[in-house]
């Protein structure tokens, strides 16, 4: 039996892309949800937008999970940016995922007894193996010779060879921030560094990773950075344009992790 993958996305424009990729589709509404599947690259697919927040992403989750029996979960969409070395469109992988305002000393003492979550590793390197084929270059990498060197090979790859006078950008295998709360402001976006560290700032990639290790399956967390956590919902809101090019940029990345995948396992070879 094929091994099924869940996607999915706060807003429905996060997983527009995957609709019109998979094969074979079919339609439902269940749960509050509206779930599609079909099949890609030997994987069967179930996707959904769970809409924001930490409540909603678990239920959807969850949902997946039990129902059509998910064995990981890839959770893609925007984020706002805290680490300066990330600028508009440079991805985080989720390499770990931290709560913003929760007792996580409490949330500890049910299982799975973690404080915080993680993508699972072998997704994580997965999804670098990816972004430098797709030209990205390590945030983590200090200017100078090495900066030059991976420069050159992103410049190398198919996805700019033909661009190279474009701006290259950037990834980190990071640390992911999830609250229910829009971050916005200095005061709010210094808060949320100090208590977690985080490269950026979402409201469901740590719920998704929770429910995931309670459930014992893998998951990917993976953000575009769409803003830098300086501006209020509504003006962030009315950057229709950019934020659809950001949403596109993450679901393309999630497609290409799951055709990389596919061939890694076998399941396909292309």
């Amino acid at each position: 039996m094929a091994p099924t993958i869940a996607i999915i996305g706060a807003l429905e424009k996060e997983v527009r892309q995957i609709y019109t990729s998979i094969e074979r589709g079919t339609v439902c509404e269940e749960a509050g949800l509206k779930i599609i599947g079909g099949e890609y690259h030997g994987f069967n697919i179930v996707c959904t937008t769970a809409g924001m927040g930490t409540v909603n992403a678990a239920a959807a989750a969850q949902h997946l999970i039990s129902k059509y029996g998910a064995n990981a979960i890839i959770f893609s969409g925007i984020a706002g940016g805290l680490n300066p070395a990330l600028h508009i469109d440079d991805v985080v992988i989720g390499e770990r995922l931290r709560y913003t305002d929760t007792d996580t000393a409490l949330i500890a003492e049910s299982a799975p007894g973690l404080e915080e979550f993680a993508s699972s590793d072998f997704l994580v390197d997965l999804a670098e193996e990816t972004l430098l084929a797709h030209g990205f270059v390590n945030a983590a990498i200090a200017e100078g010779e090495q900066d030059a060197e991976a420069r050159a090979a992103a410049d190398a790859t198919f996805f700019r060879r033909n661009d190279t006078s474009a701006d290259v950008h950037r990834y980190l295998r990071g640390t992911i921030a999830s609250g229910n709360r829009f971050i916005t402001g200095a005061e709010a976006r210094e808060r949320v560094i100090a208590a977690t560290q985080a490269d950026c700032a979402e409201m469901e990639g740590a719920a998704i990773a929770h429910v995931a290790a309670k459930n014992k399956i893998d998951c990917l967390v993976l953000r575009a950075i769409s803003d830098n956590c300086d501006e209020a919902y509504d003006a962030f809101c009315d950057r229709e344009f950019d934020l659809d090019g950001y949403a596109r940029s993450a679901s393309a990345l999630t497609l290409s992790i799951i055709r990389r995948l596919a061939v890694k396992l076998g399941i396909s070879d292309n």
